[in-house]
């Protein structure tokens, strides 16, 4: 029986499940823990630095030394249920050296939270970021936000209009890293066993359906060798918004839902490259 496009729920649920199409997923987060402790290792950091109430609200910054610096937010993936921020610590390494700080954020998980209320705690770390940077050494008026698989959704979410009454537009930039934003497909395969979403909370969290109101550039990749639902998801956001706000599609030959992220911290690949422009602006 045909659920979704021309798939049946077996080959719906075999495009959402990116570890069947990498089967050496392991390697990908066991390097990036090990980058992610080496970093630690190499520069201050402040941790768990709370922005709300629930317990994995909060985050940590490495700050930049240099006064007024830029500021670089980092979202996780995880499919909204799993991982913790100091897995991603590695992103700073690459953004610190241009004077950029990075603050690394947690959000409240499924399925003890809905993405109602991931998007909510998101967008406070947003607000609380606006109001406290300065404290670290950053400009609260230069801050750009990247984000992974689910994080991508999440950093999509904040530039959407439900949430725009949150807090000033102080949003320079934002790069959507193999993102899900259209959340039907999710509601009806196997990844919605953990977040319980019906039709409408997908509805109303998918930012195709939604108006962009941050009016900053954005940046939009996926890799190649992922799969064609992966590979839609972002080529039809580009499609919904690249009349509402500037936007750039960029494909990355060869690269999976793992790589791909390892390409915004590659000073050789193309996504890197487009982010420190993206941030020189």
């Amino acid at each position: 029986m045909i659920i979704y496009k021309q798939y049946n729920q077996e080959q719906l649920d075999n495009q959402y499940n990116n570890r069947l199409h990498v089967p050496d997923f392991a390697t990908y987060l066991e390097r990036w823990d090990e980058r992610s402790a080496a970093t630690r290792e190499k520069y201050a950091f402040i941790k768990d630095l709370q922005y709300g109430d629930h317990p994995r609200e909060c985050l940590d910054i490495f700050p930049c030394n240099k006064p007024n610096a830029k500021v670089l937010v980092f979202i996780h993936g995880g499919y909204w249920q799993m991982f913790d921020k100091t897995k991603f610590h590695f992103v700073a390494e690459a953004f610190l050296p241009h004077n950029v700080t990075t603050v690394v954020i947690n959000y409240p998980l499924a399925p003890a939270a809905t993405i109602d209320e991931m998007v909510n705690s998101c967008c406070n770390a947003m607000v609380w970021l606006q109001q406290n940077l300065a404290a670290f050494n950053a400009d609260a008026t230069k801050v750009y936000i990247a984000g992974h698989s689910a994080g991508a959704h999440l950093a999509a979410m904040i530039m959407c209009n439900q949430w725009s009454n949150k807090f000033q537009n102080f949003i320079e930039g934002i790069c959507l890293i193999s993102g899900l934003f259209n959340l039907i497909p999710i509601q009806l395969c196997y990844v919605n066993e953990v977040l319980h979403m019906n039709k409408e909370m997908a509805i109303r969290n998918s930012p195709i359906n939604l108006e962009p109101v941050q009016p900053c550039p954005l940046l939009v990749a996926a890799g190649t060798t992922e799969t064609e639902e992966f590979k839609d998801q972002s080529r039809q956001l580009y499609s919904n918004w690249k009349n509402k706000v500037p936007v750039e599609l960029i494909e990355l030959p060869g690269m999976n839902h793992y790589s791909v992220l390892d390409s915004l911290v590659d000073e050789n690949v193309l996504l890197y490259k487009a982010m420190l422009t993206l941030m020189s602006k």
